[in-house]
């Protein structure tokens, strides 16, 4: 599923889309947000590249992060819940990861955990993407959608 016709389903439902991104640095809200019509849709966004803001602005547990680190799959679930709670959306995005080149948290460069969260939903992907630090970013994006496309069905 295309950005375009995401946007184009969350309006045909009535819902709300906001996200909490770490190593997409807010791509997945640009992707979004580059859609016409998409200001239906998009309640926000939270960049928490810092892992200090992961908790600060998006809820993630304090003490989750400094047992685990910021690259972990409940990271991402976490991320998810606050960006749907703190943005008054129905789906929330959460996104964390290791770009690259080298790794971070004991995770090689390509690990992405996704959480997605809803009403009746909280499901976290992990994902090992190829290439350079603009492929994984660039497919953690992707990534993304295709979850919560998965949850729209």
């Amino acid at each position: 599923m295309t950005a375009r016709s995401l946007v184009s389903a969350l309006i045909e439902r009535g819902e709300t889309i906001a996200t909490a991104e770490s190593l997409t640095a807010g791509l997945v809200c640009v992707t979004l947000t580059e859609i016409p019509g998409s200001s239906a849709v998009v309640r926000g966004g939270l960049v928490v590249y810092a892992t200090d803001l992961k908790a600060r602005l998006a809820g993630v547990d304090r003490a989750l992060l400094a047992e685990h680190g910021a690259v972990h799959p409940e990271v991402a679930a976490q991320l998810a819940v606050g960006a749907r709670e703190r943005c008054g959306a129905d789906w929330g995005l959460g996104l964390t990861g290791v770009a690259g080149p080298g790794p971070q948290d004991g995770a090689e460069p390509g690990t992405v955990h996704i959480g997605v969260a809803g009403a009746q939903v909280r499901d976290v992907r992990t994902h090992l993407f190829g290439g350079d630090r603009a492929a994984v970013r660039t497919s953690a994006v992707r990534a993304a959608l295709e979850l919560l496309r998965e949850h729209l069905r």
